[in-house]
This record gives C-alpha cells, sequence and structure tokens, in this order.
C-alpha cells in the first residue's frame, strides 16, 4: 500500500496515464471565409488572419481580413508546389508544401522571399512556440524544428491513452500544448509537447453540420488560428464558406 500510494504520488502507477478531457466546441461568432480557399494553414497575428491553402495549381500564401473575409494580399505558388502549414517567426512567415520537401520562408510585411529551406518526407501542419517551430507529416509524430535554418532539433511521438495517434494535421502552438486537427475527422487534440501525450479530445463535429460546405470529399475540419489576446480559437476548413471563433468547453456543459 505504502509502494502505491508513493507511486501515485509521484505520477501514477506504471502503465496508466492521466484521464484525457473531454471538450467540445462552444460558437461565439461565426464569420465568412472564402469557399474556394483549400485551407491548410491559418494563424492570427494582429488583427489578420494570415492563411496558406493547397491544391497543385491553387496554392496560395494570404493575407485575410478577419471580419468580411476579403483577402487583402496574395502570393501563388508555383503550380508544382502544393501549399501546406504556416506559421510566424517573429517577421517572417514559414511555408511547408506537401511532397516538394520545401519550407518557403516570406517577409511578413510584403511576401517576399527571403529563402527556401529543404527537409525529407511530408509537410503538413506547422506551428511557433516562441522556441521551435513544431511540424506534422500526417503521421502519429511531431518534430521540433530551429526557426533559423529549418534543423531537426527533436521528435516524439503523439499518444492517446496510449496508442500513437495518427495522421496530426494542421497544428497550432499555444503554450506548454500543441493543438492538432486530425484528418478527415471533425475532432482535435490537445497535446503536452514534451511527453507526446494527448490531454484533451475536442469534439468539433457540431462544426461540420454549420459549417455550409459542399460535397467535395476532401472539405474537411482544418484550420486553427488562437487569439493570445482573448484565449479565443479561429477554426475552419478546407472550402469552407464559413469561419468560426469558438471556445472548447467542457463536453458534459449545457449548450445555450
Amino acid at each position: 500500500m505504502r509502494r502505491m500510494a508513493l507511486l501515485l504520488l509521484l505520477g501514477g502507477w506504471p502503465g496508466l496515464s492521466a484521464a484525457v478531457e473531454r471538450l467540445r466546441v462552444e460558437v461565439l461568432e461565426v464569420l465568412p471565409h472564402d469557399a474556394r480557399a483549400f485551407t491548410q494553414g491559418l494563424l492570427l497575428h494582429e488583427g489578420r488572419f494570415y492563411e496558406s491553402t493547397g491544391r497543385y495549381g491553387h496554392s496560395s500564401l494570404r493575407e485575410v481580413d478577419p471580419a468580411s473575409g476579403e483577402v487583402l494580399r496574395r502570393r501563388e505558388l508555383d503550380p508544382a508546389w502544393f501549399g501546406e502549414g504556416l506559421a510566424r517567426v517573429d517577421d517572417r512567415l514559414i511555408q511547408l508544401t506537401w511532397r516538394e520537401g520545401l519550407a518557403l520562408s516570406y517577409r511578413l510585411d510584403d511576401f517576399r522571399l527571403l529563402g527556401v529551406y529543404q527537409y525529407g518526407g511530408e509537410g503538413w501542419g506547422l506551428c511557433y512556440d516562441g522556441e521551435s517551430l513544431w511540424m506534422s507529416d500526417g503521421s502519429a509524430t511531431l518534430y521540433r524544428r530551429d526557426p533559423a535554418d529549418f534543423s531537426l532539433r527533436g521528435r516524439v511521438t503523439v499518444r492517446l491513452d496510449g496508442a500513437p495517434q495518427e495522421r496530426l494535421n494542421e497544428l497550432a502552438c499555444v503554450g506548454e500544448h500543441v493543438y492538432a486537427n486530425i484528418w478527415h475527422e471533425p475532432r482535435l487534440v490537445r497535446i503536452d509537447k514534451p511527453s507526446g501525450r494527448v490531454s484533451a479530445e475536442i469534439d468539433a463535429s457540431a462544426l461540420v453540420a454549420a459549417s455550409r460546405r459542399g460535397d467535395d470529399r476532401e472539405a474537411v475540419l482544418n484550420g486553427i488560428a488562437h487569439d493570445a489576446a482573448s484565449g479565443d480559437f479561429y477554426l475552419t476548413g478546407k472550402l469552407w464558406p464559413e469561419m468560426f471563433r469558438v471556445r472548447f468547453v467542457a463536453s458534459s456543459a449545457v449548450a445555450d
């Protein structure tokens, strides 16, 4: 009994993990979004969205007005490149490509291309926590990269209830956590960065029903932006005409 009490005090019995928090989205506001945007990366900075869109021949980097959904600035990618995740590092934006193995670095204020980094494998999601870039490739692995030269600093396997959580896609870095969309599922997960443990699952199925998306099977939930000032999140999807400002609440909470 003494050994059990000590193990619990120090972090739990071997093989057991802390309970996963079950959350859902509470919609605070519905905003317009370009229904032609195949959203792959999304972030909020100084009152503007910065968005990466995908598909060959249609990929772009955009600055968007949140209130109207108007695209204020756009840079088209080479038709041979498929745009993916997007992160801001100080006065730069870094945009991934899917299978091209290229990370494109732009100047924030005018989208001028500053440089190109190379990496192995696929690029899916990207976010920056102030020290490292975190990158996904559709597997259960998150890669931690140097923001200066994109070199690999480390990696962590993401696990939900002890099992690898595959299909990690778009990412948002928030404090000690990384939030991730799960590709082709209406849910997100909150990941503890040091351990890779999923500490919360977030049910976003209500947004899919409200999104007014079309029949394209790839019109799935994708795009996470965090507002550090309010703590709210912005979520959308590929080819969705709606953007949702939400907060995450306990799944047992009664909806308004």
